[in-house]
């Protein structure tokens, strides 16, 4: 064990448990072929004792089983997207107030163990689950990571656990690149198996906040393959995090939403540590067991489903592409945003210029949800779930940009203007489901007129995915704020080669 790691003795027993962890499990292979080979897991052993497979045990199972090999070259190269997405949004959102406010508590509250990087602030380490904390609420401080159907946020529950936890693991026994990516696809599988578990959870949510309850379980599970933790510790670990979960959504458009994001991706890497410590939970908290509430209580039409073994199955990052913002706001946004870009380009033609005082109304024709329904929004996390703000904010700028949500922009006297102007229409047709909604912009001008754009699939979302060339510029531009160039291309070019790198706790250094 390092020198920096015996600064701390309860960084040295949770260094000890993870070297334990590492080498009670087997080695990850290091490379990939062309093609997706199939690691048979068998359920013989546990069905040869006369046990009848659960949904939840054959989550333990998948967990504890699947291998690098299981991982097609589609579900590798979009990870490799969501991951470098991931860490730019994250950098750029350590230069927030509410990741500073979270930091200092960390710093002030608990000792501070040399272990684990604090995105954008070098040389500044916290224990491993705090700087997941810290950098999970980064993460989110903007609204800008990626999101998913059914709606959550995968990406953030699960990274920053895994970062903090490869720069505690022991010199010698370091997880690859390949562990990494293993890990963390295990983390997104977990929460996408458990959210098509209800319809309920396909819409826009309405209780609570998706990734306070499935991050938490993600991190729990991406955790627990990163320490190669057996079927019964993995089972247990989700057990643990289902006790960790849940937030509700009142919480949204203020600075606490942000904690819903670092809490999971904190607290579902401490269900694992529990669990691998010997912590025991149900042993189907997963199944929708008659009398006993588990997994279910978060969802009235819960219908839980095996995960079949390997050879049976894939991993649903191959057939359904996550979505990636291209400014900072609620992905509901994104459709009013580029719908109000289009009809603004009709006012340019037919005027020269944009000019507010034209317009006699504006009618957002958008799915009914409460709290992304913002007249005039007082705060930048207001602004950023208002479906109101964000389309006038396009039509008077030409464009929504991390500079669009400061202070000064949110009290300009022209955005008030149109502000009092907006009306919401709710179409039946229009759903509150990310998959299936559209966002509609209507000027009506004074002399009458009446000018419509609509956008059914922005630019970003899953079928119409960023480009490399896209995705690139938006970690730079995130990025640059924080650190220098020469960090920036070595994190690009670590990410997209993540498959070959021996030591994945190499991506931290750059990250400071």
């Amino acid at each position: 064990m390092t020198g920096e790691l015996g600064k701390s003795a309860d960084t040295q027993k949770l260094s000890q448990l993870l070297q334990f962890s590492l080498s009670s499990g087997r080695k990850l292979q290091l490379s990939l072929t062309g093609k997706r080979r199939y690691h048979k897991i068998s359920h013989k052993a546990f069905n040869a004792a006369g046990l009848k497979e659960t949904v939840t045990s054959s989550f333990g199972s998948f967990i504890s089983g699947v291998r690098a090999d299981h991982l097609s070259d589609v579900v590798v190269q979009r990870s490799k997207r969501m991951i470098l997405d991931n860490v730019g949004v994250g950098l750029l959102g350590s230069t927030s107030q509410v990741f500073e406010i979270c930091l200092n508590y960390c710093r002030q509250m608990f000792a501070p163990d040399p272990v684990s990087s604090v995105y954008g602030r070098g040389g500044l380490k916290l224990s491993p689950t705090l700087a997941a904390l810290v950098n999970g609420v980064a993460v989110h401080s903007m609204d800008f990571d990626d999101t998913w159907h059914p709606a959550t946020h995968p990406s953030g529950a699960v990274l920053p656990a895994l970062l903090a936890a490869a720069q505690l693991m022991p010199g010698n026994s370091k997880p690859s690149g390949l562990d990494l990516l293993l890990a963390f696809n295990v983390g997104v599988e977990i929460q996408g198996r458990l959210m098509r578990f209800s319809q309920e959870a396909c819409n826009i949510p309405k209780r609570f906040h998706p990734p306070s309850v499935v991050g938490t379980m993600g991190s729990a599970a991406a955790i627990a393959a990163f320490l190669k933790l057996n079927r019964d510790q993995s089972i247990n670990a989700l057990a643990i995090a289902a006790s960790f979960a849940g937030a509700p959504m009142a919480n949204a458009a203020t600075q606490a939403k942000p904690i819903h994001i670092g809490n999971a991706a904190r607290l579902g890497f401490e269900a694992a540590l529990l669990a691998s410590k010997g912590m025991e939970g149900n042993a189907k908290i997963l199944d929708d067991t008659p009398g006993c509430f588990g997994f279910s209580a978060f969802y009235g039409d819960y219908q839980p489903q095996e995960i079949a073994p390997l050879e049976q199955t894939h991993f649903l990052l191959e057939e359904q592409d996550i979505a990636f913002k291209r400014f900072p706001a609620h992905l509901g946004m994104h459709w009013v945003v580029d719908a109000a870009l289009s009809v603004r380009q009709l006012t340019t033609v037919s005027e020269g210029v944009f000019s507010p005082s034209v317009i006699e109304k504006i009618i957002l024709r958008v799915p009914i949800s409460r709290y992304i329904n913002r007249p005039f929004p007082k705060t930048e996390h207001e602004a950023r779930h208002s479906f109101q703000f964000n389309a006038c904010s396009a039509l008077l700028d030409g464009d929504v940009s991390i500079e669009s949500f400061s202070e000064s922009k949110l009290q300009r006297d022209n955005l008030n203007e149109l502000l009092n102007k907006v009306e919401l229409h709710h179409p039946e047709d229009n759903l509150a489901n990310f998959e299936k909604m559209y966002g509609e912009t209507v000027l009506v001008l004074k002399n009458k007129d009446v000018l419509c754009g609509r956008c059914d699939t922005f630019y970003g979302h899953w079928r119409n995915p960023l480009s490399r060339e896209s995705l690139i510029k938006k970690f730079k531009n995130n990025a640059e704020k924080v650190l220098q160039q020469d960090n920036i291309e070595a994190i690009i070019d670590i990410v997209e080669n993540l498959e070959n790198t021996k030591d994945c706790s190499t991506l931290s250094r750059y990250l400071e």
